[in-house]
């Protein structure tokens, strides 16, 4: 199963690329496909590209899905 998953934006680098973080996971991805990216931005990232934007409100609310099943995951 892929997951595609919400992190932030913490710098924009060279090239169409990101700094992106969720809690203490930084990874760098392409952004290109992101229309008009900036810091502070949340964004989907799947495979290493940035494929959508997303309000506070929504990326809080599908990382709350994904701890949630996580949970669920680890019961007996």
């Amino acid at each position: 199963m892929c997951l595609a998953v919400p992190m932030r934006i913490v710098r924009l680098l060279d090239g169409g690329r990101a700094l992106v973080a969720q809690g203490p996971v930084e990874v760098e991805v392409d952004v290109s496909l992101v229309e008009n990216p900036r810091p502070g931005d949340h964004v989907i990232v799947h495979a290493g590209y940035a494929i959508e934007t997303l309000a506070l409100q929504e990326a809080e609310e599908r990382l709350a899905l994904f701890r949630r099943m996580a949970e669920l995951g680890r019961q007996p």
